[in-house]
C-alpha cells in the first residue's frame, strides 16, 4: 500500500492512498485500510505517479556487459522512477533477429525489471538489407531502429516504412546524414573551431529528418525521431505536425541542459551523438518540449567503461548516463509544471512504445501497479560512484538537482524503497 501521497496522472491531482493486490491497483482513495500483512510505503509529501517509461536506453547486453547489463541498467532505471525501458538494438550481436530478441527477453524475465527490446531496421544495422521485422514483431517488438546510425539509403528506408506499416509497428530514426557528419566529434560552430575539434553540422541531422518526414508523408507510415537536438529539427517537426503527419519525436536531457561550451575542458564525458549544440538549440528544444512539438523526454542512457571515456576526445566513444538523473534534470531545468514533465516522461512515451496497456496509464482500480513515488522538493547532488550503472560517465557530477524518486513499484513489487534499490 502507498499511503499519504498525492496521486498525479492524466486525470489530475488528488490526495489518495493506493492499495495494491496481486500486482494490480485494487483501490485508490483517502483513508483506505491496508490489507493484512501488506507492506506500507510512506508517500507523505510526495506525488504518486504512473511509472516512467524510457524510449531510449542502451543496456549493452548482449556483448558489452563490461559497460552495462540488463540487471544493472534495470536497477538504475528503477532508481530513476522507470518501470519500463526500451532497450536499443546496437548490441553485439545486434538485436536484428528473433533469436537475439528472445535472449534479451529471457534476461529481462530473469530480472525484476520491465525491459522491451527494440529491433534493428536492417541486418547487422548495416543499412543494406531489411531485418526480419515480422519475426521480431511476433515476439512483441513494437519499435525498430538502427540507432547509432541512420538508414542512409532512401529507397531502403521507404521499403522499411511500407513493411513496418503493414506490421503495425513504428520505425524510429537516428537522424544523421553520414557523409556530412563524417569525422565530426562536436557540434560544428564556434567551440569546435576554438578547440580544434572537427565538428558535425546541424544540417547532418536536419537533412535526414527532412528526408524521412517526406517519406512518412509518401508512405503514410508513422515515424518516431530519436534525440533531436537542433533548432532546425524542432522547426521541421513542428511544421510536419501542423501538416498532419503521424510523427513523434523525443529529446534527451543533455540536449536541454548542456551546450557545446561544456567541451572546453576537452573532457570526453561531454562527447555524445548527436553532439551537444549551442545555446539557441537548447532553447529551441526546451520550447519544443513545452509546446508539444517534442512528445517525450528519453534518456539515451549510454554507459561506457571508464577506460574508454578516458581516451582523447576524438577517440572516445560518444554517450552519457541518463536513467537516474532524467527526472530531476527535467524538474530542475525546464519551465514546466510537474504534470507536464510527467507527461513527457511517462504516459506519452508509453503510448509511443505501445506500452500504454501496462505502463503510463492512470493510477486507477484494475490497472497494473507500475508506479513511482516522487519527492518533488528533495534536493541532492549527483555522485558518480553512488550511481547503480556499471559505468560512471555522467556529465552531471557535483550538480545539485531538485526532485528525487522515493519508491518505485513494478508489477506490484516495491523495487525501490526510500531511495534504495531492493535486492
Amino acid at each position: 500500500m502507498v499511503r499519504g501521497g498525492t496521486v498525479l496522472d492524466q486525470l489530475g491531482r488528488r490526495p489518495a492512498d493506493v492499495v495494491v493486490t496481486d500486482g494490480v491497483v485494487a483501490a485508490v482513495g483517502q483513508g483506505l485500510q491496508a490489507p493484512g500483512g501488506a507492506r506500507i510505503l510512506d508517500a507523505g509529501g510526495c506525488l504518486v505517479s504512473p511509472g516512467l517509461v524510457d524510449l531510449h536506453t542502451h543496456l549493452r547486453q548482449p556483448g558489452m556487459e563490461e559497460a552495462e547489463t540488463v540487471e544493472s541498467g534495470g536497477r538504475a532505471a528503477a532508481l530513476g522512477g522507470y518501470t519500463a525501458v526500451v532497450a536499443m538494438p546496437n548490441t553485439d550481436p545486434p538485436i536484428d533477429c528473433a533469436s537475439v530478441v528472445r535472449d534479451v527477453l529471457e534476461l529481462a524475465a530473469a530480472s525484476r525489471w520491465q525491459v522491451f527490446p527494440a529491433g534493428a531496421i536492417t541486418r547487422e544495422r548495416a543499412g543494406e538489407r531489411l531485418a526480419p521485422m515480422a519475426e521480431m514483431a511476433a515476439l512483441g517488438v513494437r519499435l525498430f531502429t538502427d540507432d547509432g546510425a541512420g538508414v542512409q539509403d532512401s529507397r531502403l528506408m521507404r521499403r522499411a516504412l511500407e513493411y513496418a506499416s503493414g506490421l503495425g509497428v513504428t520505425l524510429a530514426q537516428h537522424c544523421e546524414e553520414a557523409g556530412l557528419a563524417a569525422g565530426g566529434h562536436l557540434h560544428e560552430g564556434a567551440w569546435s573551431s576554438r578547440l580544434g575539434i572537427p565538428g558535425t553540422p546541424a544540417e547532418a541531422e536536419e537533412l535526414m529528418l527532412a528526408r524521412d518526414l517526406t517519406l512518412s508523408r509518401l508512405t503514410g507510415a508513422p515515424m518516431h525521431f530519436l534525440h533531436l537536438s537542433t533548432a532546425g529539427s524542432v522547426a521541421l517537426v513542428r511544421s510536419a505536425k501542423a501538416a498532419g503527419l503521424a510523427v513523434t519525436a523525443e529529446a534527451a536531457p543533455h540536449h536541454f541542459t548542456l551546450t557545446s561550451a561544456c567541451a572546453a575542458s576537452y573532457d570526453p564525458v561531454f562527447k555524445v551523438n548527436p553532439p551537444l549544440r549551442d545555446a539557441p538549440d537548447v532553447d529551441a528544444v526546451k520550447l519544443g518540449l513545452a509546446d508539444g512539438t517534442l512528445d517525450a523526454i528519453a534518456t539515451d542512457h549510454a554507459p561506457h567503461p571508464q577506460e574508454a571515456k578516458e581516451l582523447p576526445f576524438d577517440q572516445a566513444p560518444p554517450g552519457m548516463l541518463g536513467l537516474e538523473t532524467a527526472l530531476a534534470l527535467a524538474l530542475t531545468e525546464l519551465d514546466l509544471t510537474v504534470e507536464e514533465v510527467l507527461a513527457l516522461l511517462s504516459w506519452r512515451p508509453a503510448g509511443i512504445a505501445g506500452l500504454e496497456g501496462d505502463h503510463g496509464g492512470p493510477v486507477a482500480e484494475g490497472r497494473p501497479a507500475n508506479l513511482c513515488v516522487i519527492d518533488p522538493a528533495a534536493t541532492w547532488v549527483v555522485e558518480p560512484d553512488r550511481l547503480a550503472s556499471r559505468s560512471r560517465n555522467t556529465p552531471y557530477a557535483g550538480r545539485r538537482l531538485t526532485g528525487r524518486v522515493r519508491h518505485t513499484v513494478v508489477r506490484g513489487e516495491p523495487v525501490v524503497i526510500d531511495g534504495e534499490a531492493q535486492r
